[in-house]
């Protein structure tokens, strides 16, 4: 039966391309509405056709839904989440508040699926827009042979800030081009025009930083190896849209470039772009569109067994709302 469904932050840019991505997909539901914080409450929102007035979130609006659909900050999710899972709904969490929660599925469909057969807490947590291309890349490499070790450098778009990191970048950019002085970041710990950024997430005591630590442990959450050797860099870049990732993989027997590149052709969510055709994979490919593209997959002659692949991926889309949406096809399908 269609689920009765709540998006939660529905008026910010994850919440807007959840509807577009529903629609797309034409998701059924039996009953739909909008939530978000108290100024955006009484704003009119259109989906398939007709247009809905925006609730305040609060507990009493999760009466009756059966599905919640959440993107909002970790704080507002710890609130509230909860609750809507007290009231009978299963929560799907775009923040990072529930993602190492033991009793709380990281699900990235076309990998772990089988982890929304237990959801003790109610809420499913909707991974990091790094660890889930990644992970859809790794996951069919992982059935030729064990992973032994990952190392991974990202290439991060501006749209990961959100709105404001979109505005900086545009507004740098236009000066940058005009030859004008550069306007002072307003998202990032930096400037994005003509430059890119190291440290735009807050560091830990062993230098890592909050992002580098998410793809870390989450990725060893969702493929199921805890003692996953995993390494990460992370890097803002000036790209609207879509993330890059260098990865290079280790693993503890052989593996031939022709059957990675076999694997990867025929993975769910994977488009493979092969180099010897004259394809790479770029932002602009993924931008829109849900797939992980697949490229640049070469042996790593440093080590007996590794390789090396190069993926793109729409953050704002398969990194957060189609995500999202693709584990609320498993759960009401």
């Amino acid at each position: 039966m269609p689920p009765s469904v709540a998006v939660v932050g529905a008026t910010g840019a994850v919440g807007e391309l959840i509807r577009q991505v529903m629609t797309e997909r034409n998701f059924p539901i039996k009953s739909i509405k909008f939530l978000a914080s108290a100024k955006s409450a009484g704003r009119s929102l259109r989906f398939r056709g007709q247009d809905y007035a925006v609730e305040p979130i609060r507990a009493e609006a999760f009466a009756g839904v059966d599905l919640v659909l959440s993107s909002t900050p970790s704080s507002i999710s710890r609130e509230f989440s909860p609750l809507a899972a007290k009231a009978g709904a299963v929560v799907v969490d775009n923040s990072s508040a529930w993602r190492m929660d033991p009793d709380v599925p990281l699900v990235v469909p076309e990998v772990n699926a089988e982890a929304l057969s237990k959801i003790p807490k109610g809420i499913v947590a909707n991974p990091n827009c790094v660890a889930i291309p990644l992970t859809v890349a790794l996951k069919p490499l992982s059935r030729l042979a064990a992973i032994k070790r990952v190392v991974v450098a990202t290439y991060q778009s501006s749209s990961g800030k959100g709105a404001k990191g979109l505005q900086d970048l545009d507004a740098q950019m236009d000066a940058y081009a005009k030859k004008q002085p550069v306007p002072a970041p307003t998202a990032h710990k930096g400037q994005l025009a003509g430059n890119v950024i190291t440290l735009d997430w807050t560091l830990d005591p062993n230098g890592y930083t909050e992002e580098e630590n998410k793809v870390i442990n989450e990725t060893r959450k969702i493929l199921g190896q805890p003692n996953l050797g995993v390494t990460v860099t992370c890097v803002r870049v000036p790209v609207r849209v879509s993330h890059s990732e260098a990865v290079n993989v280790e693993f503890t027997s052989p593996v031939d470039v022709d059957q990675a590149k076999a694997a990867l052709a025929k993975a769910p969510g994977v488009v493979l772009m092969d180099e010897q055709n004259g394809s790479f994979p770029q932002p602009i490919h993924a931008e829109g569109r849900d797939e992980v593209f697949v490229g640049r997959v070469r042996a790593d002659t440093s080590v007996a067994h590794g390789l090396n692949l190069w993926l793109v991926a729409d953050n704002l889309r398969k990194g957060a709302a189609s995500n999202a949406v693709q584990i609320a096809e498993v759960l009401f399908k």
